[in-house]
C-alpha cells in the first residue's frame, strides 16, 4: 500500500509539472513533448486505479495520434514567434476572463464534493465485481446500453468537425487538370484509338 501511494504521488507530481510546462514553455515543440509526458503519466494513474483499458486508449489515441499530429504540424509550420508574441497583450483581457471563469467553475466543482447527493441521482446500474466482469467489458456494457445515444451523438459531432475541417482547408487551384469521369466514359473508340500501318524494317 505504501508503494502504491509513493508511485501515485510520483505520477501525479510529474503530470502536474508537465501540464504547467505545456503552458509555460516558449517553444511549441517543447510544449508538445511535455504534453506527451503528461499523457503517459496520466495513463500510469489510470493503471493504478485499475482502468488499464482507459490507460491504453489514452496512450494509443492521444499520444500515438493527437500529440504526434500536433508535433508534426508545429515542426512543419513556419511560425514567426516574434509576430506571435506581439498580440499577447491584445488578447490578455479575454484570456484573463476565461481563466477566471474556469477557476470559479473548479472551485464550485470542489465545493460540490461536500454536498450530499440524493440516492435517486446515483447510478442505477451497479458496478459488477471485478472477479466477474473485466474492465473493458464493463465499460462496453455501459457505453453501448445506457449511453448509446450520447455515444452516437459524440460520433456525429466528430464527423461534422472532420467534414468542416476538410471544407475549410479545401482550396481551388487554377491551371490544374482534373479528371472528368463522364467525358472519359462517353469517348468513342474512333476518338481514342488510331491504327497505324507500319512497314517492316521502317521503324516507328
Amino acid at each position: 500500500m505504501i508503494v502504491q501511494t509513493i508511485v501515485f504521488y510520483i505520477f501525479a507530481g510529474v503530470t502536474i509539472g508537465a501540464a504547467v510546462m505545456v503552458v509555460a514553455a516558449r517553444n511549441p515543440v517543447h510544449s508538445v513533448l511535455f504534453l506527451i509526458l503528461a499523457f503517459f503519466n496520466s495513463a500510469g494513474l489510470f493503471v493504478l486505479m485499475g482502468a488499464e483499458f482507459v490507460a491504453m486508449i489514452l496512450i494509443i489515441v492521444y499520444v500515438g495520434a493527437v500529440a504526434v499530429l500536433f508535433l508534426f504540424v508545429v515542426m512543419m509550420l513556419d511560425i514567426n514567434f516574434v509576430e506571435l508574441r506581439q498580440g499577447f497583450l491584445q488578447y490578455l483581457p479575454i484570456g484573463g476572463v476565461i481563466g477566471l471563469i474556469l477557476m470559479i467553475e473548479l472551485i464550485m466543482l470542489l465545493g460540490a464534493e461536500t454536498v450530499a447527493i440524493p440516492k435517486t441521482l446515483l447510478a442505477t446500474v451497479p458496478i459488477p465485481p471485478i472477479e466477474d466482469r473485466t474492465n473493458t467489458a464493463a465499460i462496453g456494457d455501459v457505453l453501448y446500453t445506457k449511453y448509446i445515444y450520447a455515444f452516437q451523438a459524440a460520433g456525429m459531432v466528430l464527423f461534422t468537425a472532420m467534414v468542416g475541417a476538410i471544407v475549410l482547408t479545401l482550396r481551388e487551384r487554377s491551371g490544374v487538370r482534373k479528371q472528368r469521369i463522364s467525358n472519359q466514359v462517353s469517348r468513342r473508340r474512333a476518338e481514342s484509338v488510331e491504327l497505324k500501318k507500319v512497314e517492316p524494317r521502317d521503324g516507328l
